[in-house]
């Protein structure tokens, strides 16, 4: 019962109570009665007020920038183009790992790239090692010929495979893979952190299909699927399971500063055991924790969600999201509504002036954003409560990203009346998952956040 005592109390921070108004506090208490103000008044301005002014910029952003984000900028018009590159790797044996990427590409048309063939014809792949990100020696380097073996379809995205050798003497690695547009040039970059040596059971082992020959690189799974825990070998071992009960909070605004010092604590709700290389089913919803035994320092963490995730079709979870874009008291009105449904409509149609056709493509465009968002952040909680999560869904995918071992760093450069403006998430250890982020907060974001809100509010934002 060892692992009782690491696993009952789980540290995660909130923000803590205080009876005084912060700055903050006073921030976001103004912009509601300016919001609702503003709401109410027959002569207000639907469009968001203009700024230029640039945020504060953290200090220690990453003088190397070999990566790239899982998601990408806005597309070139007129070429191919890898839109998103989700990556993660297996070890093989003590010599050799296996790298996943799921990679999605769109034609100069628009339309999503989902044939193998098509992406093999128009992009070629090559990579290069490094020993750290702020080390530039080249340890090894290599193309990656792509065939109907290594490069498969899953859904609306494909998943590219390949093997690399390890570099002589070398534990760890940071392996940069490069995309490149045949006729054009364009490139678009991964890094991903490789280690050789001292692996943990999430190195060695991940989520399949039930048919053990898709790799499913995500921290989530649907209630009742069948699925496989493998690795590349297929070996067979159990792994005992623990599930909690989680709720946890969705991120606080960038220009919350409030010191984080309240713990959270999370019980085994019951447990279930799995052994890998053999199809399981999980029945119930709930967050679980896979251990090779009861005494290891590292497992697989999975969030077991409703068969729609990362859609969000329900009516009692679609209110949940629009708090980025909302008053406190909006919040307050749809979260004690009698008939949740028509509360979720009746806000959307109020926003919009009573334009049905304007809330549509708004709704869309907003949900479309917050599915993506659980698609690609989901750690220990859904991605959308994220500060990932909430960052994407409010300001859409970065520009360029920078990153380095500790931290990544979103900049936005090519939005209008907004000057270049970066958010630094530094990487935080979390037991569950290796890629948990929490943004560094400023009351400096508020002249950039708040148009952008507004422009959401009014609709301006349809895409």
């Amino acid at each position: 019962m060892r692992i009782l005592s690491a696993l009952v109390v789980l540290f995660f921070v909130s923000a803590c109570a205080s009876s005084k108004k912060t700055q903050q506090d006073r921030a976001n208490a103004a912009y509601d009665a300016r919001t609702e103000a503003r709401q109410h008044s027959p002569q207000s301005d639907s469009r968001p007020a203009a700024t230029a002014a640039p945020v504060r910029v953290s200090e220690g952003a990453p003088a190397v920038t070999p990566g790239s984000a899982p998601t990408a900028g806005p597309k070139q018009v007129g070429e191919w183009v890898v839109t998103s590159i989700k990556g993660k790797f297996l070890a093989v044996d003590t010599s050799t790992v296996r790298v996943y990427m799921n990679l999605t590409a769109k034609t100069p048309t628009g339309e999503a790239v989902l044939s193998p063939a098509d992406f093999s014809e128009h992009f070629q792949v090559a990579y290069v090692m490094y020993p750290d990100y702020n080390n530039r020696e080249r340890l090894g380097y290599g193309t990656v010929a792509m065939n109907t073996q290594n490069v498969t379809r899953e859904g609306n995205y494909l998943t590219l495979s390949f093997d690399v050798k390890r570099p002589k003497g070398a534990p760890n690695a940071v392996l940069l893979t490069e995309f490149t547009e045949i006729n054009t040039g364009t490139k678009a970059r991964n890094d991903l952190s490789l280690r050789f040596a001292d692996t943990k059971l999430s190195d060695r082992f991940a989520l399949f299909d039930k048919n053990g020959t898709q790799p499913q690189l995500r921290n989530y799974l649907n209630v009742g699927d069948t699925v496989i825990i493998r690795d590349v070998r297929g070996t067979s071992k159990p792994l005992f399971g623990f599930r909690y009960r989680h709720d946890f909070e969705a991120a606080s605004s960038p220009m919350n500063t409030s010191s984080k010092t309240v713990s959270k604590s999370l019980s085994i709700d019951s447990t279930v055991n799995v052994t890998t290389n053999q199809p399981f089913v999980i029945p119930r919803e709930g967050l679980y924790y896979f251990m090779e035994d009861t005494t290891a320092e590292s497992g697989i963490g999975l969030i077991v969600a409703d068969k729609r995730f990362p859609k969000m079709t329900r009516p009692e979870k679609l209110i949940k999201p629009v708090l980025y874009m909302s008053t406190s008291s909006e919040i307050a009105e749809l979260s004690q509504a009698q008939d949740t449904k028509k509360a979720f409509d009746r806000y959307w149609l109020s926003l919009m002036s009573g334009n049905e056709e304007v809330a549509k493509k708004t709704i869309k465009a907003y949900f479309d954003r917050v599915e993506e968002a659980n698609r690609l952040f989901t750690t220990y909680k859904e991605g959308w409560k994220t500060d990932k999560g909430m960052i994407y869904i409010v300001l859409g995918a970065p520009d360029r990203v920078q990153r380095n071992r500790e931290r990544e760093v979103w900049v936005y450069n090519r939005r209008a009346n907004v000057s270049e403006v970066n958010f630094t998430f530094t990487k935080k250890a979390n037991q569950f998952v290796d890629d948990h982020y929490e943004l560094v907060r400023y009351i400096e974001y508020q002249p950039i956040w708040y148009p952008i809100v507004e422009a959401w509010r009014t609709g301006a934002i349809r895409e």
